[in-house]
Order: C-alpha cells, then sequence, then structure tokens
C-alpha cells in the first residue's frame, strides 16, 4: 500500500516525516556539491539582479571554467548611464562625492582639515600626503560632457576640454606655449617656459650639450621634475625615453591631470619634507626645467634627495636662469647651487647656452664613494647604513649621503645594459641570493607567455583603447615587459608591506613606485585605462578592508576601462559581488582571471553625462567622425 504524506499527517507520524524532509535536503545537497563555488557566487548575484529589477542594458557575467579557445571579438558591454541603472547587489550601496572638488578629489592630496592643522607649510608640507581616517565609501562624479578620451597617439598633442576643463593653465601660461584651448580641445604644442624653439629642438640641445647621454640607448629611464604638462617626457617617447614626470597639486591647476589624459607617464608628487616614492640609485638622468625647486634650501635636502634616487655615474640636467643670467639674485643661486653640487661631489660635465638663449647645465654623480672621504668638510656625513632602508613611504628627507653600492667583489656598480637589451638582462640590482637569477629568468618567461597566449589572445579587451596601463603588485615588471611592444605604458606598483623589487624594475628600463593600497593613490580620477593585480588582494585583507581599495580602483580607472585581477577562488568570490554593486561588466575566465570592465554609471550618473556618450559607448557615428576630421581642432 503506497505512503503518503497526506495520511502521515493524518496519522500524526511527524518523526517520519522529519526524516523523510531530511533525506530529501541530503540528497539536494549532494547533487549540487560538485558545482563551482565562483558559479554559485556568480548565479546568485544574477538572480538578485533578475528577481529584484527588470532587464538592462548591462548583461550579466560569463563564467568560464575551461581554457579559451578563441579570443572574444567584442568587449564586455557597459551600461551607458542613460537607462535606468541594474540594481545596487547584496548590502552594498554607493553615494557620491561631494563637495568643490569632487570631481577631481584626491583623498590623500585633498585632506584639508589636515592641510589647515598643519604648524608649518614652509617646506611644502600642504603638498605632502594626509590621508583622511576613515578613508572614504563614496564616488567620484564624472565632469559634466565627459567622453571617451582621445586615443593615443593623438592624444599627445590635443585632449577634450571637458574631460579636464580647466582653463587656469591655459591663461597663466599662454605666452609660453604650454597648452591653448581650441574649440572642443586643450591643444598642446609642445612649448614651455625653457622650450623656446619647441621640445623637440630642446630635446637635441640636451644631447648635443654632452652626446655620451645616447637617448633611448644609455639614458633610458628619466626623471622629469616640475614637469608642467610633460611635453618632455611625451616627446622623449619617440626616442625610445620612459620618463616618470612629476609635479605637486598646486596652482599650476592639473598639469599632472593633464599629462595623464595625453597618454603621457606622471604622477603626483613633491620634494617637501619626505623622500619621493622611489628606491635609491636608479634614474638614469633627472631633468628640471625652470622647476621652481630650491634646491640649496634645507641645507641641500632637495638636491640630496635626486642624489639619492640617481644612478651612480647618472645625470642631472637643470636648466634655469642662474645658469646662464648675470644677474645678482640669480648668481646668488648659482653660488649656492655650486656650494651643495661641490660638496655632494657632483661634476659639472657639460654647460652651454643655446641660439634661444637658453642654458642648461650638466652635472655627473660619482661611480664610487671615493671622492666623500676626501672632502675638506665631512658635510653631508655619511648615512648609517644599519639602519636605512631602500623602500621610501613616509620617510624623512636624508641629511646624509648613503655610500655608493658595489658588487660582491667590491667593485664599483655599473650601469645597466643598453636599451633595450636591459629589459631581459640580468638587472644590476637583483638580490646576490641562490637561485634568484634563475627565478628572475622564470618570471619573465612566465609571463611572456601568459600575456601572450591569455591576456592578448583571450581576454576580452580592446587593447586599441588600452594607452595608461597600472601593476598593483608588479614583482619584477614582468607584466609590463611582457606588454613592451604594445602601444601602451604601464605604473609597475610595489606594495610597501611587499617584497622590495623596484630597484630591479628600474634596472630593466622601467618605472614604478611604492605604494600602500590601503590608502589612495597619488593620481587623479579618471587616469589609467587598465589596472592589473596578481595575487594582490589577499595580503591586503589582513590589512584593511578590500571595499576601499575597490573604490580606489573605481576613483582612477577610466570609464570604458578595463580590470584583470588574477587570484585564488576564496578571493575572486570576494570581489565578484563588490565589481558587480559597482555596476561593471564582469568575465571570468580559467577560474582564476576576474576582468570587469567600468562604465558611465554614476549613483546619478544620468544627470552628468553629455548626449554623445551613448554613441561613444557603442561605437557609433562619434568615432567615424573623429577619425575623419583626424581630432583637428576648429580654425
Amino acid at each position: 500500500m503506497a505512503i503518503s504524506v497526506q495520511n502521515l499527517i493524518k496519522e500524526r507520524k511527524y518523526p517520519f516525516i522529519f526524516s523523510l524532509l531530511a533525506l530529501i535536503l541530503i540528497t539536494f545537497l549532494l547533487l549540487t556539491k560538485t558545482q563551482s563555488p565562483i558559479a554559485s557566487t556568480l548565479d546568485l548575484v544574477q538572480s538578485r539582479s533578475t528577481s529584484s529589477s527588470p532587464p538592462t542594458s548591462a548583461s550579466p557575467p560569463s563564467v568560464r571554467s575551461s581554457p579559451i579557445s578563441s579570443p572574444s571579438t567584442e568587449p564586455p558591454p557597459i551600461h551607458d548611464g542613460l537607462t535606468e541603472p541594474p540594481p545596487i547587489h547584496g548590502d552594498v550601496s554607493w553615494n557620491l562625492c561631494n563637495g568643490a572638488v569632487a570631481v577631481d578629489y584626491i583623498p590623500c592630496l585633498d585632506n584639508f582639515k589636515a592641510i589647515k592643522a598643519l604648524k608649518s607649510l614652509r617646506h611644502m608640507e600642504h603638498r605632502e600626503r594626509h590621508c583622511p581616517e576613515p578613508s572614504p565609501r563614496c564616488l567620484v562624479p564624472l565632469p559634466r560632457g565627459y567622453r571617451v578620451p582621445v586615443p593615443w597617439p593623438r592624444s599627445r598633442d590635443m585632449v577634450w576640454f571637458d574631460n579636464v576643463p580647466h582653463p587656469k593653465l591655459v591663461e597663466y601660461k599662454k605666452d609660453q606655449n604650454w597648452v591653448r584651448k581650441s574649440g572642443e580641445y586643450l591643444v598642446f604644442p609642445g612649448g614651455g617656459t625653457q622650450f623656446k624653439d619647441g621640445v623637440t629642438h630642446y630635446i637635441e640641445f640636451v644631447e648635443k650639450a654632452l652626446p655620451v647621454i645616447e637617448w633611448g640607448k644609455h639614458a633610458r629611464v628619466i626623471l622629469d621634475v616640475g614637469c608642467g604638462v610633460a611635453s618632455f617626457g611625451g616627446y622623449l617617447l619617440d626616442k625610445d625615453v620612459i620618463t616618470m614626470s612629476f609635479a605637486p597639486k598646486d596652482e599650476h591647476e592639473a598639469q599632472i591631470q593633464f599629462a595623464l589624459e595625453r597618454g603621457i607617464p606622471a604622477t603626483l608628487s613633491v620634494i617637501g619634507t619626505q623622500r619621493l616614492p622611489f628606491p635609491d640609485n636608479v634614474y638614469d638622468l633627472i631633468h628640471c626645467a625652470r622647476c621652481r625647486v630650491h634646491w640649496d634650501a634645507n641645507g641641500g635636502k632637495p638636491l640630496m634627495e635626486l642624489n639619492r634616487i640617481l644612478r651612480p655615474g647618472g645625470f642631472f640636467v637643470w636648466s634655469a636662469t642662474p645658469v646662464y643670467r648675470n644677474n645678482e639674485r640669480d648668481q646668488n643661486v648659482w653660488n649656492s647651487m655650486v656650494a651643495v653640487t661641490e660638496s655632494i661631489c657632483w661634476e659639472v660635465v657639460a654647460k652651454t647656452v643655446d641660439s634661444s638663449g637658453v642654458g642648461l647645465v650638466i652635472y655627473k654623480k660619482p661611480v664610487s664613494s671615493s671622492c666623500y672621504g676626501k672632502r675638506k668638510d665631512n658635510n653631508p656625513p655619511l648615512c648609517n647604513q644599519n639602519n636605512r632602508q631602500n623602500i621610501s613611504w613616509y620617510t624623512p628627507l636624508d641629511s646624509c649621503l648613503a655610500p655608493l653600492p658595489v658588487d660582491s667583489m667590491g667593485n664599483s656598480y655599473s650601469w645597466p645594459e643598453e636599451w633595450p637589451k636591459r629589459l631581459t638582462s640580468k638587472p644590476p640590482h637583483l638580490s646576490a641570493e641562490r637561485d634568484a637569477e634563475e627565478i628572475f629568468y622564470e618570471d619573465t618567461k612566465h609571463w611572456s607567455t601568459l600575456v601572450s597566449d591569455v591576456y592578448l589572445e583571450a581576454a576580452a579587451i580592446n587593447w586599441s583603447s588600452v594607452r595608461n596601463v597600472m601593476d598593483m603588485n608588479a614583482g619584477y615588471g614582468g607584466y609590463a615587459a611582457a606588454l613592451i611592444d604594445m602601444p601602451l605604458w604601464v605604473m609597475n606598483v610595489i606594495p610597501v608591506n611587499g617584497p622590495d623589487t623596484l630597484s630591479v624594475i628600474f634596472d630593466r628600463g622601467l618605472i614604478g613606485v611604492y605604494h600602500d593600497w590601503c590608502e589612495s593613490f597619488n593620481t587623479y580620477p579618471r587616469t589609467y585605462d587598465l589596472l592589473h593585480s596578481s595575487f594582490l588582494f589577499k595580503n591586503l585583507t589582513q590589512r584593511c578592508d578590500i571595499m576601499q581599495v575597490a573604490v580606489e580602483m573605481d576613483r582612477i580607472l577610466r570609464p570604458g576601462g578595463f580590470v584583470l585581477v588574477q587570484d585564488t577562488v576564496e578571493m575572486i568570490n570576494v570581489l565578484t559581488p563588490i565589481f558587480r554593486s559597482l555596476h561593471w561588466s564582469i568575465d571570468l575566465f580559467q577560474e582564476q582571471f576576474l576582468l570587469g570592465k567600468k562604465g558611465f554609471w554614476r549613483p546619478d550618473g544620468r544627470k552628468t553625462l553629455c548626449p554623445k556618450v551613448r554613441e561613444e559607448l557603442l561605437g557609433k557615428d562619434t568615432r567615424e567622425k573623429q577619425s575623419q576630421d583626424g581630432f583637428r581642432p576648429p580654425i
């Protein structure tokens, strides 16, 4: 006789009912046990979206558990911000940052409460980092009229004014040809305070003054101090030179933002009271053209900071009025400069004036410490190396000279091989530990294979739209090295709580900085096209909230930009709903690579977008028109 649940209820055989329900539950769990945890998480996110709102233009993520056989022909769709946005998933909700600087908000440089409380501004303390606590959780709004950036290489010469709507520098430097406004564009003619005959002429003038510089061979990695709109670094790219351009966020409104919008490497920084975020002895050449730094100030500490990061045998090019004018003020500055450079054993190797009347002097740093012991006065003194670290992060400026490095045999430091051989040859700063060289070469091979077989072929990234790239956990710089033939540049970031490999990155002819990802990065919003990280987040979760890292990634990523994360299954489970809550399109492949694409959505994004955004996102007539007019400014 068949047993029915109804009869069991009538007969009040509740223990049997409970046993039957438990058996059904166990069977269900056994059937679903083999499902991927990532797939389950993504299905949960997708089901929330489906059940709580009508369909939108944002597509759900796709999950691939096996290698991709062919690349996708289309990038993941992104939300255009003009229709009803998809819902916030889980308990995560977002608000816009507000205030006068919200559109260009940089948390650690715009902490006005901390700046107001400073006891002194004498040494540029107000331009240094003062991070708010707790870290803000708001999303920066878009400038009104923001649109897809002008692509490289046209962007070097012109960008959309609405993307960086700051006219102050146009007016302030109108007689020096830095930048001018023409219709919808900001145009960069290649001029500058010292570039009276154009930046190309100036670059050639420097090499003629000292031919051993050999742009792009001997001199590959350059630092441009007080860079303006970074035209010097932008045009040196033609010479196979990579330049880290930097300037503070000051009254020269948005100059670093201009540089990054142009697709030129740049960062916000200042020589104040703390070391720059670079290792010792790494830059081939440092340049200053009227950079408004008082090198002899504070006992010469600013110049000693350049000495710290300049490679032994490296050059400092100083183009400023004290070099070639004879008035009393300029001569006093020159005499002070002579005293400081002699005290740190710098040698003048060239001093000249060009046809436009602009002059420069080129100094050379010594290759060994022998000169330091021959000075009449031990001032500045030699540093105590026992307590000195290479990582410079919230570290006071040195008031001493670090002894110059020697190899294991006691020989003077050797210059890296000429570019491009130095990219793949053994770096001079590589650890002397056993197997270090083998590990370096294996790392290079690993990234070369991964980038060519997976990132360039399998990942649905529109590489033609990628110019500014950041590797958030760069290691030896293998990811950047593997992309070297692409028309892009990579900011290699070494987290301060991990292994210090940044010197090796510079030895390879690449650029980078130290940073703590529990804090905001020194850049404007919307300045990078692609953020890459490889097994970064596990260590971060032990030190700070991963949500604040996601907010920072959203801040610095351009609309239409990509995030590519390689990490563990568990960490991808954590990141997926967070990225979804930011309304990024996401895709998972090979169960360890998470690809996100940021759209134009903001919590009230429909109020801030210009009418052209939809066309640009959908790839319609706007890009065709841009191609036809060649981005020429209206006459």
